[in-house]
């Protein structure tokens, strides 16, 4: 994994870092896999959402595996591949996912033929909201679980910070430039602050979802994304879904992140129920949408 020593992540320094650490990385995961090059039948990347330096380079890292071994290549939509490793490793089968990483914020559910986007963001992801309030105030990369421990060592005292829901959709903009005026100008404690801003947003994220799923008439709610490992964001889910009588799932942490696992399963399950791709098809798309997909695996 790439960390750098102070900011975030620059696109071009990440793409860097993959295309050094790419060969060694399919060795080392053979290796550990014990298999052979021979052996492998399939290889999948992700085609998108994201940083096009990034995806510029595994896509062709993949593209490269997929010529010298002579195997089929598939893309796969990177948003849908949080739900559908979701769904693998929980009990889940028609869930509604709130999607909460760096990059993107969603509603999402599957409907006729297709993963419906519910409600987003309007403006910047949860994940990039958190991680800039962090470099603002001098807080490590990434600040989410910082702001969380942070959190935890408040008295509970809730700063009032906009509340940003539109309908379907949420916003965080605004919450961000308050939140950081109530510890630079107003000299609030930033334990304070921190928790205020994970009450409100989780507060947002829950509300959306929740009309979501009342929206849909589905039972079930899923987590995916790196905020999802957030325990406040988790119990706060959970205790909207326990109200509705509703079943609550959220993958190990680990797969919560972005993780190879879930880009592999996802264009397993593409390439099974018969999606082809040639190498013409394989052009990364930055902004990738969730519903540009035929889920042609789901009934």
């Amino acid at each position: 994994m790439i960390k750098p020593e102070k900011g975030g992540i620059h696109p071009r320094e990440a793409a860097n870092h993959h295309a050094e650490k790419a060969p060694g990385m399919l060795k080392e995961t053979m290796k550990a896999a014990g298999v052979e090059p021979e052996e492998i039948s399939l290889v999948t990347f992700s085609q998108g959402p994201g940083l096009g330096p990034c995806l510029r380079t595994a896509a062709t890292a993949a593209r490269a595996v997929s010529v010298s071994l002579e195997i089929p290549i598939i893309g796969v939509n990177h948003c849908i591949a949080h739900l559908e490793i979701g769904r693998l490793v929980t009990d889940a089968e028609d869930p509604v996912l709130l999607y909460a990483s760096g990059g993107n914020t969603q509603v999402i559910a599957f409907n006729e033929g297709r993963y419906r986007v519910f409600g987003e963001t309007l403006d910047i992801g949860i994940g990039n909201m958190l991680d800039k309030f962090g470099r603002e105030v001098g807080l490590p990369f990434p600040a989410g679980p910082v702001l969380e421990k942070l959190a935890l060592k408040s008295g509970g005292d809730l700063i009032e910070l906009p509340y940003s829901v539109k309908g379907m959709d949420v916003a965080f903009s605004g919450l961000l430039t308050a939140a950081l005026n109530e510890h630079k100008r107003k000299g609030k404690q930033l334990e304070d602050v921190a928790y205020s801003i994970q009450e409100t947003a989780f507060a947002m994220l829950t509300e959306v979802t929740e009309r979501a799923m009342a929206h849909l008439g589905k039972e079930e709610v899923l987590l995916g994304g790196g905020v999802a490992r957030n325990r406040r964001l988790r119990e706060m889910v959970k205790i909207m879904a326990d109200e509705r009588g509703a079943k609550f799932f959220a993958p190990p942490g680990d797969l919560c992140v972005d993780n190879g696992t879930m880009i592999a399963w996802t264009g397993w399950l593409m390439y099974n129920s018969g999606t082809r791709m040639k190498l013409e098809d394989t052009a990364i798309d930055q902004r990738f949408r969730t519903d540009a997909v035929d889920i042609t695996w789901r009934d």
